[in-house]
């Protein structure tokens, strides 16, 4: 058993199977008592490694996690200190294993219910190699102002008041480590505080005693008189008095077995009286520095204000079902919402008419696909076809959509509005366009002609006229497709052309939306979204096609390529 202090402001400890409370504790102890590095100098979870973010006063630090305590104590030789967290099944061999370990000289055992062969194997061992085993059944122990184990001294609060943040003459052992905490309270409020103190544990065979460690204090020179909390049971405060008849023990001690009655006493137990007799200088108080606290913990107590980070206005996953614009998830499933419905909660947060959702959806199944030649499915099928998953097949393909492929809704609703709500006939808009050396949006096919039309086209606008209550913009669209015709054959108006003309049509004449909604809606890229979403069920079908054909590594014929210098 070691003879003198077993801590001080530069011990660091490893922590066995991490546990995030006791270690912010222990790091916002050392803040507490000013000291420049953290208490903990690594964690060790088995089977895992990497690094921990925990704080250290308001600095974020990172904790390296190690994998095994040879692995830890290999990289942390200072560490000196095994904090074992582990349940009471595993801690007598990672105990051991520990103290086999040269540079470990203090062990503390928290789990309770330890075996007893166990634990006697492990007191033997220690004291065989002058190693100190504090536990099993412990919160550990302390040095004031220095350092501590774990959950010694309760919480913050509990710290400050019992002066723990600086160094006092007492020297402090007990089995409880609950009724320490109280001790220490009660011991800051009638000497100048504790020194350190020791919580041996509560087992029938705790890896150290209480004369154990009143015999060590008595060494300290800085500890002036020692204060012992037994409990009925036991024999190790009969050993304690041995020390004292001895002469092992020169210090005043003071002792009290928890059970017994108080009337033994003939008056208060007084704690003060070297410091009267100028045995004791008193120490110099200081104002410890303040604890950060937690984030949460602070907006809970309402001692803090905290900005969100992200503001959601379409969706809640807070009450007992998720909910949609409001709308709640079973509601939208027991009235039959098909994925119009959704879109329109979603994307325009509000429930639009049936005859807007069925145009959404007619959408979203005429663009679907378009076949395997277009670059986005082009694209998809050769990275499917190079092994690829899903996801990256997908995105190969959607990262194709722009202005030259399908990406011209926008514009062409963009383009259509300003020319209608300008009042300009076909002929201005078309030859404004020109002049700018921009092409119209929406109109021209590579190969649809005037009399052969998309027949998606002639869907889409046969539905407008029969439920739409207005068609203003997609009939502008068509007198601008009469005048480009007349220029070329192919100046048709396309998929892109129709869908971006009907959505306005849709927005204007729904009556739920204001103009400055709709122009906000055609500026971010509703209508782009409409044919993202639709064009990645084709996408995703062309990445299942040609994994279930298992086609090889696509790679282009030299034949299709012009080689020139």
């Amino acid at each position: 058993m070691a003879t003198g202090q077993l801590f001080s402001r530069t011990t660091q400890a490893l922590f066995y199977n991490y546990k995030q409370l006791p270690i912010q504790r222990m790091l916002d102890f050392d803040f507490l008592c000013g000291r420049e590095t953290p208490s903990v100098a690594g964690v060790i979870n088995p089977g895992a490694e990497g690094f921990q973010k925990l704080f250290f006063g308001q600095e974020e630090i990172a904790i390296p996690v190690h994998s095994t305590i040879e692995a830890a104590c290999a990289a942390h030789p200072t560490a000196d200190v095994f904090i074992n967290f582990a349940s009471f099944r595993s801690a007598a061999a990672s105990s051991m294993a520990a103290l086999k370990q040269p540079t470990i000289r203090v062990v503390a055992i928290i789990a309770e219910g330890v075996p007893e062969s166990d634990t006697k194997q492990l007191i033997a061992y220690a004291r065989s190699n002058n190693k100190v085993v504090i536990g099993p059944a412990t919160v550990g122990g302390i040095q004031a102002g220095a350092f501590k184990i774990g959950d010694t001294a309760g919480t913050i609060d509990n710290i400050i008041a019992g002066k723990l943040y600086r160094p006092g003459s007492v020297g402090f052992v007990s089995k409880s480590g609950g009724m320490s905490n109280e001790l220490y309270n009660t011991i800051a409020r009638v000497t100048d505080g504790i020194y350190e103190g020791i919580a041996i544990g509560g087992d029938v065979f705790p890896g150290s005693t209480l004369s154990d460690h009143v015999l060590r204090f008595n060494n300290i020179p800085q500890v002036k008189m020692m204060v012992v909390l037994g409990e009925l049971g036991g024999r190790d405060e009969y050993s304690l008095v041995e020390a004292l008849k001895q002469g092992k023990v020169t210090k005043p001690v003071v002792a009290w077995v928890s059970g017994t009655c108080a009337r033994l006493f003939k008056s208060e137990v007084q704690f003060g009286h070297a410091v009267e007799e100028g045995k004791i200088t008193p120490v110099k108080e200081i104002r410890p520095p303040q604890i950060p606290e937690d984030l949460n913990t602070a907006i809970k107590s309402g001692k803090v204000r905290a900005p969100t980070h992200i503001i959601s206005t379409i969706s809640d996953d807070r009450g007992e079902e998720p909910c949609y614009a409001g709308v709640p998830m079973s509601s939208i499933v027991e009235k039959g919402y098909g994925v119009g419905d959704v879109i329109s909660l979603l994307w325009f947060k509000r429930s639009l008419p049936r005859y807007c959702t069925h145009f959404i959806e007619i959408c979203i199944m005429l663009c679907a696909d378009h076949g395997p030649c277009v670059s986005g499915a082009h694209n998809t099928i050769v990275t499917a076809r190079a092994g690829k998953d899903l996801v990256s097949s997908l995105v190969s393909g959607l990262l194709t959509i722009g202005p030259r492929f399908g990406g011209a809704i926008d514009d062409a609703a963009r383009y259509f509005k300003d020319a209608y709500d300008r009042g300009l006939t076909p002929y201005e808009f078309v030859e404004g366009m020109k002049k700018k050396g921009i092409r119209v949006p929406g109109i021209g096919h590579r190969i649809k002609r005037g009399d052969n039309r998309d027949k998606r086209v002639e869907l889409l606008q046969r539905f407008a006229r029969t439920h739409f209550p207005s068609v203003k913009y997609m009939e502008y669209a068509v007198q601008v497709e009469t005048y480009t015709l007349s220029k070329a054959s192919n100046l048709v108006l396309n998929v892109d052309g129709a869908i971006g003309s009907l959505f306005l049509d849709l927005l204007a004449g729904s009556g739920m939306f204001t103009k400055q909604e709709i122009d906000e809606i055609v500026e971010i890229g509703y209508l782009n979204g409409l044919f993202v979403l639709a064009r990645s069920i084709g996408l995703i079908g062309h990445t299942f096609d040609q994994k279930r054909l298992k086609q090889p590594l696509y790679r282009h014929p030299w034949e299709d390529v012009l080689y020139t210098k």
